[in-house]
């Protein structure tokens, strides 16, 4: 898209209240939190809406050790997912869905929603409007994250930057940090450093650096000693992204305050990024080993904790609702048909998630 937490961090978790115990404290009360990043999917669509089943149908994702079928899932009842949305087959296109949808995240107190962006045919492109509207209206902002499209570079991102900020970036919900507009690189790392300096370093032949496209950038840290990428690419923040503890040297809680310190020395951006879970073996059926039980809410307040603990300025949430990889926070409830049996989140409440995000972030920093 995962190394146990010290007694630090776990110290750290158990106060911000216990988990499993049926409620979430009632922690809905209060404001969207401008320091929480809610990464936001709107690539779905239904026939009703679309015509097709869109991501909800999906193919079985093959690798060299997998030898089973290659199905594909064809969406509905039988979504390509281990967890069924409240919402059921829902069409990112639907206004009344991304309403919704803001309406949750705000429940939650998700302040920034990171909406996924593949460019300008991208499927969701045109709910965007609706999104930024509803955000507004529920004290929440907007921002891209941008994935790895076609033939992504320097120049051609540049341009893209420059078109969004003129489409959205004077709307009231978008989202600044400390001024300036800021963009989530996804698979950073696939792009050299020399060539992201050469959009990011002031000296750059393609400087956005002290220009009206200026942004911050914030790239994905995957790799230990990742420092000289970092320094050289000139990215000004980094996030871990992934859900599944130890997956990656990003997403190993027990990394986080050695990062958020190198951060603090040389003047970028942490952002560790937490989840409720993972597991994406209805789409990826060789991959058990990346699956992380959710074990009653326990994984969620044990990540978040270790964020917290690592004294970062913001935290990522991964995520509002990715289902293909099982780390949604969105409502899921208990489902079956002819295929498949789907999890849920029993004995805890269908909402339980998004309560307990809204508790988790009332409590941070008090």
């Amino acid at each position: 898209m995962k190394n146990k937490l010290s007694a630090v961090l776990f110290a750290a978790a158990a106060l911000l209240g216990c988990a499993g115990c049926g409620s979430a404290e009632s922690g809905s009360a209060g404001e969207p939190d401008q320091r929480v990043f809610g990464f936001y999917y709107n690539w779905y669509g239904n026939t009703e809406v679309n015509g097709k089943e869109v991501h909800w149908g999906h193919g079985v994702i093959g690798n060299n050790s997998y030898d089973g079928p290659a199905d594909y899932i064809p969406g509905v009842d039988n979504i390509a997912a281990n967890f069924y949305p409240e919402l059921k087959n829902y069409s990112s296109t639907d206004p009344a869905t991304v309403a919704r949808h803001v309406e949750m995240m705000a429940k939650a107190r998700i302040g920034v929603a990171v909406v996924t962006w593949w460019g300008d045919n991208d499927f969701g492109s045109p709910a965007l409007p609706v999104l930024f509207d509803q955000a507004a209206k529920h004290g929440m902002k907007v921002c891209f994250h941008i994935e790895p499209y076609h033939d992504r570079n320097p120049e051609n991102l540049r341009a893209n930057i420059a078109k969004l900020l003129g489409r959205y970036g004077s709307h009231p919900a978008f989202y600044r940090m400390d001024g300036r507009p800021c963009f989530f690189i996804y698979d950073s790392y696939i792009t050299p450093a020399s060539e992201w300096a050469r959009l990011l370093q002031p000296d750059g032949d393609l400087t956005i650096r002290g220009t009206e496209l200026d942004a911050v950038m914030i790239g994905l840290w995957v790799k230990e000693h990742e420092e000289d990428y970092f320094t050289e690419s000139g990215m000004d923040g980094f996030y871990t992204y992934f859900a599944a503890t130890g997956f990656t040297y990003g997403s190993t809680p027990a990394n986080w305050k050695k990062l958020q310190a190198w951060a603090e020395r040389n003047g970028k951006v942490f952002i560790p990024c937490v989840g409720p879970g993972y597991i994406d073996t209805r789409v990826r059926p060789w991959n058990g080993s990346t699956t992380r039980d959710r074990g009653n809410g326990k994984y969620y307040d044990d990540m978040f904790g270790a964020a917290v603990a690592s004294g970062a300025p913001y935290i990522g949430i991964t995520s509002f609702n990715e289902w293909h990889e099982g780390t949604q926070i969105e409502p899921a409830v208990p489902f079956s048909c002819d295929a498949f049996t789907y999890l849920d989140y029993s004995p805890l409440a269908p909402d339980y998630y998004l309560t307990r995000t809204a508790y988790l972030i009332s409590n941070w920093k008090k």
